[in-house]
């Protein structure tokens, strides 16, 4: 075999892909310092399989890889590719069916190298012992280096004897001998292991004997107990055959049943289908009687409401009676207190005529102030009968209401009452017409629930009427009840101006009480608690 091409990329300082083709005879490498002579070196070694960063002049193996520059970015992969001449078919036996032969090597940062040969991915001992067997390799001595010529001059004889076996072409030898005699020592441990393995079986044979001895009565027992389940299923086999024809005859005593069931199902099928022809009917007149329930539910509750105004209102006429007989009763008495007045006038304008007979002109207006009085006193003993008339008028109007809340309660008590009496027939015609499968018999129900109906309605109609009849009384009670209000306002605005008129004749014609008494210093605040208001009466 011999070398004919090499084809670089990113490695070291090719960045872009070059192929470097190794003609016929000598080929030389011309070039300055720092071209990249020595990395065309290094490529072949670092694709023959060199494992050590350091001949590759490198802090590590990634720094092969070109790391970029001013210009042009860094790469991450690097691939170095060897073309081998095979036509002379000495390559080894797993790869001498081709005449060129293809070894490449790739690197990718921080992933590691791959080999392969002919695209077939390799070992790097596969490519090693490749060149060993062409007496060359990553560190054979027919790659010279700087220095190299050097250190063969001054290497021990040893080292000088890698130099001669590979000028032999043994070198590859070596290689394999060294891998023969691994595989010989793997061998050997194998058969010591063997051995091992081989006494270790020995000392299991008596357990595994004693476990046949086992198996076999395991295979006698079990052929027993086939027998006694075989047995054991013949007599199930039998009971089952028996509950077989005890099955059969229940079964057709079973059918016999079921075809009078099923007759019977058919009768009351036809039967349904009947009563579900007449069920509409049944259902339109359940919802009319409900219909006329909810009517009659709603009328009491108005009348209920109505009556609750009613009391209401007769609450308010009673409280307005009273407060009007109270009204009656004062208006009595100042009556007669102004009675009193003017006989006690009277008396006093005797007594006066008869001691003074100078006092004609205060006599004239005392006169006049009683023939007034007498006047006011005469018309409100008229306006007292009018009131006294309006009065009776006021009691006949609240017996009136009362005896038609009287009558208001027990229509309502008993439109309550009927009102019982239809939810319960409802409930109780509903309950007969489901239990009745006689659509006769239904048919008399509906009409029984239909005459009830109008007379619920009808009771409904009343109960209405009575209502209007109430709100009618009420409206034609309210006038009088105004109009005594109205006429107690006006005697009382003439009560107390007839009160201020005498007050005002009796002080000029009479001293008062305070002015007619002297009292002690010290007992005034005293006078005045026992006499309180009767200190300002005349004398």
């Amino acid at each position: 075999m011999k070398f004919s091409r090499l084809r670089l990329l990113g490695f070291k300082s090719f960045v872009e892909p070059g192929e470097f083709v190794i003609e016929r005879g000598l080929t030389g490498i011309v070039g300055p310092n720092g071209c990249g002579k020595s990395n065309l070196v290094e490529a072949l070694r670092w694709v023959m399989g060199e494992s050590s960063y350091k001949n590759m002049r490198a802090s590590g193996m990634d720094d092969v890889i070109f790391s970029g520059s001013g210009t042009r970015p860094a790469r991450n992969t690097a691939e170095v590719t060897l073309f081998l001449d095979n036509s002379d078919r000495s390559a080894p036996s797993a790869f001498n069916d081709a005449d060129e032969l293809q070894v490449s090597r790739r690197i990718e940062r921080e992933a590691g190298s791959l080999y392969r040969i002919n695209g077939k991915e390799a070992r790097a001992k596969d490519v090693q012992l490749l060149f060993a067997d062409q007496s060359t390799g990553a560190r054979s001595p027919s790659m010279v280096g700087q220095g190299r010529i050097g250190e063969l001059i001054q290497a021990k004889p040893q080292a000088r004897r890698a130099l001669l076996e590979e000028a032999a072409g043994i070198s590859g030898l070596h290689t394999r001998r060294h891998e023969a005699e691994l595989r010989l020592k793997a061998a050997e441990q194998n058969l010591e292991r063997l051995d091992d393995v081989v006494g270790e079986l020995e000392s299991q044979i008596e357990s595994l004997k004693r476990q046949a001895r086992q198996a076999s009565r395991f295979k006698n027992l079990s052929a027993d107990i086939r027998k006694a389940e075989a047995t054991l299923l013949h007599l199930r086999w039998t009971l089952a055959k028996t509950q077989e024809g005890e099955a059969r005859s229940a079964l057709a005593i079973a059918t016999a049943l079921v075809g009078d069931r099923a007759a019977a199902q058919m009768a009351a099928a036809r039967e349904q289908g009947i009563g579900a022809h007449r069920l509409p009917e049944l259902r339109d007149a359940e919802a009319a009687a409900a219909a006329a329930f909810q009517r009659l539910s709603i009328a009491k509750t108005q009348i209920e409401e109505e009556a609750g105004r009613i009391r209401a209102r007769q609450a308010e006429l009673d409280r307005r009676l009273q407060q009007l007989d109270g009204d009656i009763t004062r208006e009595e008495r100042m009556v007669r207190d102004n009675a009193d007045i003017l006989e006690r006038l009277a008396a006093e304008e005797a007594v006066l005529n008869t001691e003074n007979a100078g006092a004609a002109d205060r006599e004239a207006s005392t006169r006049a102030a009683v023939e007034q009085a007498a006047s006011t006193l005469a018309a409100s003993e008229a306006k007292l009968a009018g009131l006294t008339a309006e009065r009776a008028e006021a009691a006949a109007s609240r017996n009136q209401i009362e005896r038609t809340l009287r009558d208001t309660a027990e229509r309502r008590d008993r439109f309550a009452r009927q009102l019982a009496d239809v939810d319960r027939e409802l409930s109780d015609i509903a309950s007969r017409v489901a239990g009745l499968p006689d659509p006769a018999e239904k048919q008399v129900l509906v009409e029984q629930a239909v005459a009830l109906l109008e007379e619920t309605e009808a009771a409904a109609i009343a109960a209405e009427q009575a209502v209007a009849e109430e709100r009618a009384a009420e409206s034609a009670a309210r006038p009088p009840v105004q109009d005594a209000k109205a006429e107690l306002a006006r005697i009382e605005t003439e009560a107390r101006t007839l009160a201020k008129i005498l007050n005002a004749a009796s002080g000029d014609l009479f001293p008062s009480v305070l002015e007619q008494i002297s009292v002690e210093r010290g007992y005034e605040t005293a006078l005045g608690a026992a006499l309180g208001e009767d200190l300002d009466v005349p004398l």
